[in-house]
């Protein structure tokens, strides 16, 4: 089918029915949802069969719904309503959720029923489980509801009479809902409502007389016995960027604040906001490798099963700053002193790695300093991961992965993916960034040249499934985050086991002698780096702007065109009727065509360029 997705933004949601669709040969095309005129030209250019809405903040135009068919995903159960299906799920302590398909009409979700499906909750934050198990949900209802359409079927009548329709109207979840009685909630209900709001728009709270919103909240087992006269709602201690406070029968970790009273404030560490009115706080500092048997919070938890170390680095969306990476390098290095012959590297049950921390670069005194200083920093982790010669390395994705963190999993020896993470492994899309993490020799050396520069330049998401066939990483299995472990567990202790280990541990370090004596690691780095002093220090301010709108999610004015396909399409149509009366254009030859320059007609070009994604 001919399907127009219209969206509020090209999120993990919308990235992952995206990849569905074009895997099973649909043509799609994207439109951000900016006003009703930018709409209404996308459904003229594009011409769909099918609209689909994955992710809106507001009703669609009556001149599209009435026209096309207009599926929008409801992140509910049959006939919920409002935009904090979710929120209110979590907070009132659902034990079971779902994902409604329905056709849109004059009312906000309250259209005829194409599929819906349920899930069972987990105690987890809002984006956690709309990443997960809202998406997957998703996916299945999509497919039902193509499948429905492609029988000629019609869509149910939303029937709150009919057994088992239990959602309803549910109004916006306000400040006022969200917030916390500290002298009056436990500690279940202080995390259901921080993860209630996590990521957006967080809970309004005060801390030490400074008006804050709230995010990623977790669990301590312990260190409340240490502080016994703490009132709830006091902070008590501080560990890694995080606040412990105090609740009425325990205590919780908040990792993120973000400052009130400003939309261009953007969520940071709390101790970064907090600063001075910290002094006399005590630390808490807990080791990776420290055992503990009590729920707490750390950032990066090293562990041992049988003859394979598991390095755990849940860092908050994926972002990884300078001590980040310093603190990580050095888990690494001690993984790497055990006796062990598997290491595998976990990431986080959300993200395995977004890079370098673009919020904490633009809170810095001198961005373009603190950007050069996050990127070597990255750099000497993926160069230690590369030359580890004792033991066979593992990068487990249990979840997304984009820009240099997608390259850091590419350092490891052997690279799985669960079935749903999405890969986003290139850097374009913020400001031309060039990139680093020794990309220019991880990604060729994976997929060849031709394909490494379809993807850098892209800029579009990859299913782990899509992923594996060009060969970027080796496997994906396991549906759920859960089985993906076990899974990855009982491949580390086969692999330790094997008696070929010793022999693929020789060859391997082979293999890394001869490339080092091709060229240097030092040099592919040198090179990168040059480029990126450019965008960190050049003339052309694009990496600045675009981390300055992506940190303050300043609302897009248009579609990149590299989704807009209606809009590219339309753009360059006038060339390509020109162009049919040239027959061929040459290009640089390659080792694809012997040494001889390429002939290619010149729609024939642009057609390949524009699937690819670049500009022309």
């Amino acid at each position: 089918m001919r399907i127009l997705f219209l969206t509020h933004a090209f999120n993990s949601l919308t990235q992952r029915l995206y990849t569905e669709l074009v895997a099973a040969g649909h043509d799609v095309s994207i439109e951000f949802d900016i006003a009703d005129s930018v709409t209404q030209e996308a459904v003229a250019l594009w011409q769909p069969e099918l609209i689909v809405a994955p992710f809106l903040k507001r009703r669609i135009p009556d001149s599209v719904w009435r026209h096309h068919r207009c599926i929008v995903l409801h992140p509910g159960i049959a006939g919920d309503r409002g935009g904090s299906a979710l929120d209110w799920a979590i907070v009132n302590g659902e034990t079971e959720w779902g994902v409604t398909a329905l056709e849109a009409n004059a009312e906000m979700d309250a259209g005829d029923i194409w599929a819906s499906a349920i899930f069972p909750m987990r105690d987890a934050t809002k984006s956690s489980l709309y990443r997960n198990e809202v998406t997957e949900a998703a996916v299945k209802v999509l497919d039902l509801t193509l499948q429905r359409l492609a029988r000629g079927e019609a869509p149910e009548r939303l029937d709150y009479a009919k057994p088992g329709v239990r959602g309803r109207l549910r109004p916006a979840m306000r400040q006022s809902d969200r917030a916390i009685d500290w002298r009056a909630d436990d500690t279940a209900t202080v995390l259901r409502k921080i993860r209630a709001a996590d990521g957006s728009p967080g809970v309004r709270d005060e801390v030490l007389g400074e008006s804050v919103y709230l995010y990623d909240a977790h669990s301590e087992g312990r260190l409340r016995e240490d502080f016994p006269r703490a009132a709830p709602g006091d902070i008590i201690a501080r560990r890694d960027g995080a606040v412990l406070r105090a609740t009425l029968d325990g205590a919780v970790w908040i990792t993120h604040l973000k400052q009130a009273g400003d939309d261009a404030r953007f969520k940071l560490p709390a101790t970064s906001v907090l600063g001075d009115r910290l002094a006399g706080v005590p630390d808490a500092p807990l080791a990776p490798e420290t055992i503990v048997d009590y729920p707490t919070w750390r950032p990066i938890h090293y562990e041992e099963r049988g003859s394979a170390g598991y390095l755990h680095f849940p860092f908050y969306n994926g972002a990884m700053g300078t001590a980040q990476c310093e603190a990580l390098l050095a888990a690494y290095r001690h993984a790497t002193s055990r006796p062990t012959r598997i290491i595998v590297l976990m990431g986080g049950p959300d993200f395995w790695s977004n890079g370098i921390h673009l919020n904490l670069i633009e809170a810095a005194a001198h961005p373009a300093e603190e950007s050069w200083r996050n990127i070597n920093a990255i750099d000497d982790l993926v160069r230690e991961i590369i030359v580890t010669e004792a033991q066979i390395t593992i990068a487990a994705m249990q979840g997304n992965a984009g820009a240099g963190g997608a390259f850091l999993a590419l350092a490891a020896d052997r690279v799985f993916a669960r079935d749903g993470v999405i890969l986003n492994p290139h850097y374009k899309s913020m400001g031309n960034l060039y990139g680093s993490e020794y990309w220019t020799y991880l990604l060729p050396r994976r997929v060849g040249a031709e394909a490494a520069h379809s993807v850098t330049q892209g800029r579009l998401p990859l299913s782990a499934r899509q992923a594996a066939a060009m060969g970027l990483i080796d496997a994906h299995f396991g549906a759920t985050p859960t089985a993906f472990r076990a899974e990855i567990e009982v491949g580390a202790n086969a692999l330790a086991a094997d008696p070929a280990i010793d022999r693929l541990l020789d060859e391997k370090n082979a293999r890394r002698h001869a490339d080092e004596a091709r060229k240097p690691l030092e040099t592919y780095r040198a090179e990168e780096l040059e480029r990126m002093k450019q965008n960190f220090f050049g003339f052309d301010p694009s990496y600045h702007v675009a981390r300055d709108h992506f940190v303050r999610k300043v609302p897009r004015s248009r579609t990149p065109l590299y989704l807009a396909r209606h809009r590219s399409q339309a753009l360059i149509e006038p060339f390509v009727g020109m162009a049919r009366h040239v027959v061929h254009l040459t290009e640089p030859s390659d080792s694809n065509t012997g040494g001889r320059p390429r002939l290619r007609s010149v729609t024939d070009f642009i057609d390949t360029q524009e699937a690819h994604g670049d500009a022309l």
